[in-house]
């Protein structure tokens, strides 16, 4: 990294009054550039006797008008200062000015002339509305404004929700300035900072909200009218189309994600800002810098040095292409924000430093700063594409981790720690078996230990695998969007069966979650690879898959760990998916998982995968989430429960049949499993000599019904049971009736001669004694 001075203030117009300006310690509150780069405006909010103003400085000496502005309160105060592009001229923009009570004044810059005032606008429809954060995105500005009620002595606790959230576009033509019409994006809702990028804009609640609005952010997509409740850290992400003004109530918005939002922290923002790429950079009063992207989800970046940060200390905070400028306190932080290695630290001579626009200069980043202005620029290594700095890095971040876990001691353990002492030897070794792979390809191998060597070849596979999946993310990254569906595929495969290798820990669940979510197809045909799920010659579904992969199929994640951020275990993943691809197979699967837990765990053990909910209904639970409902869910249903073998899914299974009158396959069904155990043919046999005694339906199938009775079942226990279940008539009953449904003797003849037949059971228990040819039987010979 080069450091260079580009200006000394000198080449701007007034520049020593520029210098002065920072020499004496005002320091501005905010600093921005134009986005050409030549026009530099300052915000101050400085105490008295200084009036509070904005000055607007020219690079280059251009000659013009200046200009500045400046307010003494009750005056309303300055809110924003914004450049909107124009959709007319390429290239051109204006400077809006926007004060607290909604009049926004626009400005251009004309070369040899100066600023000049196009025209002063009403933000606001209400002559009471207060502008309290404006940004703006391409030709549009969004603000959040205050509507007070009416009431002169309303109770402000009741009346917390009295924020709206607003859109208008700022029209720029050949016949001057005008305002588009209001567009309502939330109303009712509570104080929000509003933060744009290039296609979404990020709602912040607001430091001084209420704690239960302040633990989640909202992010409007204007394209696709639609918003998004995100709780990062808790990994809540909900989104609602809003097709008409009504839906735009923040109350309305929350109603269905109220209960899950109580349970959240409050966030914890201490600073906020967007980056170049789109997302909303955060960092938190303990240090912690993240990145929320647009669809809500949170990455962590870097953590800040010197603990918990004060509320008056400034972060500023700057990104262009991969890398993220931090300054705080004086000390320049640059860092990666793909794998959020620490590239340079850079203690500052001076404490106040301002990031500008760096027009044309990606690779470079400039500072204002008391002096002038700076700039840092970034020369790539020859060969920019090894990335084994960064693995070895993760290696010894990840081993940080682990031993930290595991220790008893308080002291924190750093990755210099872990370098240079001599305690934990598996990261060094495993750090310098990666240097060593991954060089070789480069430069000649250097010379490795004989036990590294022996580990080397151990972990060959491993690495042959790590580096063929780095290819697939470059080539998905770098590859046309025609082929990029292709990769996808190939790297979603490799990506379940990775995970599927290691250990299923909440981290590595909620990323699965996120791959069936998001690539569902290549998800579904990376499962069936893993299982090597196929049909055999008998047409019954097979699966191969070794016993670990089958543990990590069937693994249960404890309750607390799952549900609040929308997390399912795997064996439901791989349900939902058979039911969108596959659903003929799913029956089979769940028999198969089954016979897998049978042999592997014993009956009683409370550690299998049902100890708690059996599979089949983890599978039912699965089908029930379903949006729709139809008849192929009936019988898919019908299937799960039989498939289980279980007594109370058999007699489910049943009951489900004979509601839907299938009297067919309710005999069946009967047939096939009273043969599974004798009280089960004792429950089935019942259930349906009930439905004998109150309709005619089985008459049909009396020939097949009546072999399935007990051989304990007396005929007075036949006739107890039809006694029982006779359907109730209202009228008096007649010997003859004309309907002809009524159950006769006649009907019950076959069943009673059968169960007379049968041997009693005190007579089998008796049979042996009844039997022997002398009474009582003979003394047995004495032992002498």
């Amino acid at each position: 990294m080069k450091l260079r001075q580009l200006s000394d203030l000198s080449d701007f117009s007034r520049g020593h009054w520029l210098r002065e300006l920072l020499h004496r310690g005002e320091e501005p509150s905010h600093v921005q550039s134009s986005p050409d780069g030549q026009h530099l405006l300052l915000l101050q909010k400085s105490r008295p006797p200084t009036v509070p103003r904005v000055v607007a400085f020219q690079r280059h000496s251009i000659a013009g008008a200046d200009l500045e502005r400046s307010w003494q309160p009750p005056q309303p105060a300055l809110v924003g200062l914004l450049f909107l592009q124009s959709p007319v001229v390429l290239g051109s923009w204006v400077l809006a000015v926007v004060w607290e009570h909604g009049r926004t004044e626009v400005w251009h810059f004309v070369v040899a002339v100066g600023w000049q005032l196009l025209h002063t606008l009403e933000l606001c429809q209400g002559a009471r509305a207060r502008v309290v954060s404006v940004c703006s995105q391409g030709a549009s500005l969004v603000w959040c404004e205050e509507r007070p009620p009416l009431g002169a002595h309303s109770d402000m606790s009741k009346c917390a929700f009295r924020f709206c959230v607003c859109a208008r576009a700022l029209e720029l033509g050949d016949q001057g300035v005008r305002l588009g019409t209001v567009r309502i994006v939330l109303h009712n809702s509570p104080e929000y900072q509003v933060l744009a990028s290039p296609q979404h804009v990020f709602l912040v609640p607001a430091a001084a909200g209420f704690a239960t609005t302040s633990k989640f952010l909202l992010i409007w997509h204007p394209e696709k009218a639609k918003l998004t409740i995100a709780a990062p850290s808790a990994g809540f992400v909900h989104s609602k189309v809003l097709r008409s003004s009504s839906e735009s109530d923040f109350r309305k918005l929350l109603l269905g994600s109220v209960g899950l939002l109580a349970g959240f922290a409050p966030l914890d923002i201490h600073t906020s800002t967007v980056s170049s790429s789109g997302g909303l950079l955060l960092v938190s009063t303990k240090g912690s810098v993240s990145v929320v992207e647009p669809d809500g989800t949170q990455r962590h970046i870097f953590d800040l040095e010197g603990g918990p940060l004060a509320q008056e200390s400034p972060v500023r905070l700057k990104t262009f292409g991969s890398i993220l400028a931090c300054v705080l306190a004086g000390v320049l932080y640059l860092v990666d924000q793909n794998s959020g290695r620490l590239i340079e630290k850079e203690v500052l001579s001076m404490k106040e430093v301002h990031f500008l626009e760096s027009q044309g200069e990606e690779d470079s980043l400039q500072l204002l700063t008391q002096t002038g202005i700076y700039s840092f620029s970034f020369s790539k290594p020859e060969d920019s594409s090894r990335p084994e700095p960064c693995l070895v890095e993760m290696v010894f971040e990840e081993a940080c981790r682990y031993y930290q876990r595991r220790s008893l001691s308080s002291s924190k353990l750093t990755v210099e720690k872990l370098k240079k002492g001599g305690t934990f030897q598996a990261p060094v070794v495993l750090a310098a078996i990666l240097q060593h792979s991954l060089h070789q390809k480069q430069k000649p191998a250097r010379g490795l230990q004989d036990t590294y060597a022996k580990l080397l070849s151990t972990m060959s596979l491993e690495l042959q695998s790590y580096m063929s999946l780095e290819l697939l993310k470059t080539s998905v990254v770098c590859a046309p969007e025609s082929e990029v569906e292709s990769y996808c595929k190939e790297l979603v495969e490799q990506e379940v069966s990775r995970i599927l290798q290691s250990d299923m820990d909440k981290d590595n669940l909620a990323y699965l979650n996120s791959v069936f979510a998001s690539f569902p197809k290549a998800a579904w045909k990376a499962t069936r690879s893993c299982l090597q799920l196929q049909h055999n010659g008998d047409g019954h579904l097979v699966a191969r898959a070794t016993p670990e992969v089958w543990k990590k199929v069937l693994c249960q994640p404890q309750l607390e760990e799952v549900g609040q951020n929308g997390m399912v275990p795997l064996f439901e993943l791989i349900c939902a998916s058979f039911l969108s691809f596959k659903p003929k197979w799913l029956p089979s699967f769940v028999e198969l998982t089954q016979q897998y837990v049978s042999n592997s765990w014993s009956y009683s053990s409370k550690e299998g995968p049902e100890s708690g909910v059996p599979l089949y209904k983890r599978a039912l639970g699965v089908l029930a989430r379903k949006s729709k409902h139809g008849e192929a869910d009936d019988e898919m249903e019908l299937e799960l429960l039989l498939c289980s073998k279980r007594p109370k899914a058999v007699l489910q299974a049943l009951h489900l049949l004979i509601r839907l009158k299938q009297w067919q396959r309710v005999v069946e069904v009967a047939e096939k499993f009273s043969k599974l155990s004798p009280l089960l043919n004792k429950e089935i046999f019942t259930t349906l000599l009930a439905e004998f005694a109150q309709h005619r339906e089985l008459d049909p199938y009396l020939d097949r019904l009546w072999p399935l009775c007990p051989a304990e079942l007396t005929a007075s226990d036949i006739l107890t049971m039809v006694l029982q279940h006779l359907p109730h008539s209202q009228e008096d009953p007649v010997p003859f009736s004309s309907e002809g449904n009524q159950l006769t003797v006649g009907l019950l003849k076959p069943l009673l001669q059968r169960v007379l037949q049968h041997p009693s059971v005190q007579e089998e228990m008796y049979s042996d004694a009844l039997q022997s040819p002398t009474f009582p039987p003979p003394t047995p010979p004495r032992e002498h």
